[in-house]
Order: C-alpha cells, then sequence, then structure tokens
C-alpha cells in the first residue's frame, strides 16, 4: 500500500510526522508522501522540515517522501509554485484541484495541468480538455477514500478512462481516522468504477521508483 497525500502538523494535520511513520508502518504501507498544504508564505518552512526527517529514514523501516500539496493558489502562479517547490526539494508535488466540496477558483485544474506537477488531486467535475493536456504530460488524477472530496471519484474515474490519464489512489490523510488498509482501498476503487485496480496501484508504486 502507498500513499502520496497526507497532511501533518506543518499544516492542519493532526499527526507529526514521526507518528505518521509509525501507524503506516503498522498498516503494512511500503510509502507514503508527507504533502502538507502550501503556498508561497510557508512553503520553506514545511519543505526543509520534512527533508531534516528524511536524513534518518532508515530507522523508521517505511519510505517517506518530502511533497506538498500547493492549496488555493492563484491558477496563474502554480506554476511559479510548483518550481519554488521543485528547488526547495519537494520530491512530489501535487495541486489542490477543483472539489466540488470546497471554492477553489476556476482554472485551478487546467493550470495545473500544464506545469511539472506529479498529482491532481481530487479534481472535482474535470473537463475533457484538461484531461487530454493531464494524459500529454503525464500527469496523475487521484482517487480519493477522503469525504467530500471523493463525491466525484466515479466522474474523474470514468473521464481518465476515456482520455487515457492514470489513476493514483490516496487517502488526503489529516488524522489517523483517516488512514485506510488495502482491503479498504479496493473498496474504494470498485465504487469509483474502476477495474484495472492492480494497475492503480502499479501507478503509484511507479512515482516512488522515481524519486530519491
Amino acid at each position: 500500500m502507498i500513499d502520496l497525500h497526507i497532511h501533518s502538523t506543518f499544516s492542519d494535520g493532526e499527526l507529526i510526522p514521526s507518528e505518521i511513520c509509525r501507524r503506516l508502518s503498522a498498516l503494512n504501507y511500503e510509502a507514503f508522501a508527507i504533502t502538507d498544504h502550501v503556498d508561497f508564505s510557508n512553503m520553506d518552512h514545511v519543505v526543509s522540515s520534512l527533508l531534516k526527517l528524511r536524513d534518518f529514514m532508515e530507522d523508521y523501516e517505511i519510505k517517506m517522501i518530502p511533497g506538498v500539496e500547493l492549496t488555493h493558489i492563484p491558477p496563474g502562479l502554480i506554476g511559479r509554485a510548483a518550481r519554488m517547490a521543485r528547488e526547495l526539494g519537494a520530491e512530489i508535488v501535487i495541486v489542490h484541484g477543483e472539489t466540488v466540496a470546497e471554492p477553489v477558483k476556476e482554472g485551478t485544474n487546467l493550470s495545473a495541468v500544464n506545469e511539472e506537477i506529479d498529482i491532481l488531486a481530487h479534481p472535482g467535475l474535470v473537463d475533457e480538455r484538461t484531461c487530454e493536456i493531464a494524459s500529454d504530460n503525464g500527469i496523475y488524477f487521484e482517487i480519493t477514500s477522503r469525504r467530500g472530496h471523493s463525491l466525484t471519484n466515479g466522474h474523474v474515474a470514468k473521464m481518465a478512462q476515456r482520455y487515457g490519464v492514470k489513476l493514483v489512489l490516496n487517502t488526503d490523510s489529516h488524522s489517523p481516522f483517516d488512514f485506510i488498509t488495502g482491503e479498504q482501498a479496493v473498496k474504494v476503487l470498485r465504487g469509483a468504477g474502476i477495474e484495472d485496480i492492480e494497475g492503480v496501484f502499479r501507478n503509484s508504486s511507479d512515482i516512488v521508483r522515481l524519486k530519491k
């Protein structure tokens, strides 16, 4: 099991990174990414703090990837924010997509897939043009287990399959109660109408293999 979208106390999560490591290790996770909410005001602090922990990961028995979730950033600034995150050392760059559960600025999805990001999180009622560009640029769409954001999982899955966009499954966890088991992950994917469940899991593994 791999989860590439988790929040810690560096943004609005409840757990420090070490506790996230321990809890996910107990659930037999192979790897995970901490992708706290960032904008230009806190990006440096979040990424530098996660990089400090990475130096000790050999003793944690699980692979942690330092990342960010660019959140509610004006669409025209997403590219600049993504480049800044990479320069600071973020290995996973996620953009907080146009979920129907929050008032995300229209145009966020389209701007995001035109930049060098890894995952468009909970993209909501994603349109055809965004799907085409995401497919061409190798950007993954997220199927999520998080309440509210998961309302459009079926639409995201259908559009991704139609346009050849690769999918990953994440929890967008903010508390220990948000973590899921492998069996629960399978149910979420089936509920979204996805048949190639192993393929979704392989996509997450492929992303992890490309990271340091």
